[in-house]
């Protein structure tokens, strides 16, 4: 079991969705940062779409009823374990009646703490992710508060006998280039006047405090204006999460994981896939930047991404059997 001693700003149990449900209306929600949550639950000994806790914004206290291997990703809270320091992307073990206390990152927006055998919570509908606008899933259909005690599932034998160790992770969360995500050019595109074509790849655009899991509403310099002859409404029709809207008032909308499934605004563009991440660690307040991405360009993102977790599940399979060794595989690391 975990308490929650302290549950922070929102603290939600979510895996990586519900997949092949949103022609029934069906949100996919999940991690808003899949990768961090995937991430860190192969540290943990865990199946990529285990149960995890996603930890917004830090500012949250748990404690351990179980002795139990854990591990954080994402954003890095500055935590510590009964005062000694824990670092995002590392595992570490974890003894009955300790306490993990996570403080408010400097980067970043979301941390996700796997626990070795998952997070128990009832699977609704393919998945243990939290929906917080239908209210089902997770923990009850809500975000924790404090007082909540969690189940957690047994850790295999190979997690019992984990060791403290690391992984890199894809981009350090305080270089810049993380808040510029790459887009696919909407179906809509050629709706829009060439000056806002221009402005949407050219302008920051700033996160607004309207923002949640859902979507980011961001606001720019000026708004993006359709062509008069293109103005006209559009039916409801599909939308996914990385889709960007564009509603009457020009400023832009980012769909995020719990995302409604039909949407009737035009829409300029998609963040690809293998940028979603990206936007789950954008900051409220923050900036982004588009960049123009092909098809190709995209599809060979998503393989990158799919590569370097393929290296991470290989070089710790083979560093838990003891066959190589840190000092011999790049994605691991044991020096902070």
């Amino acid at each position: 079991m975990i308490d929650i001693l302290r549950a922070g700003l929102l603290t939600t149990v979510q895996d990586l969705g519900r997949s092949r449900l949103r022609e029934f209306g069906v949100a996919s929600g999940g991690a808003v940062d899949p990768l961090a949550c995937a991430v860190a639950n192969r540290l943990a000994g865990n199946d990529p779409n285990a149960a995890a806790l996603e930890i917004t914004m830090g500012a949250c206290v748990l404690r351990f009823a179980s002795t139990t291997l854990v591990a954080l990703a994402g954003a890095d809270c500055h935590a510590d374990l009964d005062g000694v320091p824990v670092w995002s992307w590392w595992r570490f073990p974890v003894t009955r009646g300790q306490t993990l206390t996570l403080r408010p990152a400097r980067f970043g927006m979301r941390t996700y703490l796997a626990v070795a055998g998952g997070i128990e919570v009832p699977e609704t509908l393919g998945s243990r992710s939290t929906d917080l606008a239908a209210g089902f899933g997770g923990f009850e259909g809500r975000a924790l508060r404090d007082g909540d005690r969690i189940a957690i599932g047994q850790p295999s034998a190979a997690a019992r006998k984990a060791t403290l160790l690391g992984v890199r992770p894809p981009v350090w969360l305080s270089d810049p280039l993380a808040h510029r995500v790459r887009v696919l050019p909407g179906p809509e595109y050629d709706d829009f006047t060439a000056v806002s074509q221009k402005g949407f790849w050219t302008h920051p655009w700033h996160v607004t405090p309207n923002s949640n899991r859902m979507g980011y509403r961001l606001s720019g310099p000026e708004p993006l204006a359709r062509k008069k002859n293109r103005s006209h409404d559009l039916l409801s029709h599909g939308v996914l999460p990385g889709v960007i809207q564009v509603p009457p008032s020009g400023q832009p909308i980012i769909l995020l994981a719990d995302a409604q499934t039909t949407g009737g605004y035009p829409k300029i563009g998609t963040v690809i896939s293998a940028d979603l991440w990206r936007l789950g660690q954008a900051r409220l307040g923050s900036t982004l930047y588009f960049t123009e991405c092909s098809a190709a360009e995209a599809h060979e993102a998503l393989h990158e991404q799919r590569r370097y977790l393929a290296q991470i599940e290989r070089a710790l399979t083979w560093h838990d059997r003891g066959i190589l060794t840190t000092s011999r595989v790049p994605a691991i690391s044991r020096k902070r």
